[in-house]
């Protein structure tokens, strides 16, 4: 018995998320707890790729590499990000 469907299910939900300004999203830092918007998050650009950082305990949030043929985005520093519904 089959009872799953593949990633391509996830299309249209995940649209709904990254399709807003993620900057206005609601982030909350796993180290800490604290949560505030992604614009609020120290940013630095200085290595090979772009670091977010917690602004209350500096933990990296989230990483961002960007190369000629891909993106990697990495969240594994928050507990979530939330976005409001877009109506």
């Amino acid at each position: 018995m089959n009872d799953h469907v593949d990633g391509n299910m996830l299309a249209g939900a995940l649209w709904q998320v990254f399709r807003p300004d993620i900057t206005t999203a609601e982030a909350r830092c796993a180290g800490c707890g604290m949560t505030g918007p992604v614009a609020g998050l120290h940013v630095y650009t200085a290595a090979a790729g772009t670091v977010g950082r917690c602004p209350n305990c500096q933990q990296v949030t989230l990483q961002m590499v960007q190369s000629t043929h891909a993106m990697w985005l990495s969240t594994a520093g928050l507990s979530y990000l939330r976005f409001p519904n877009q109506g």
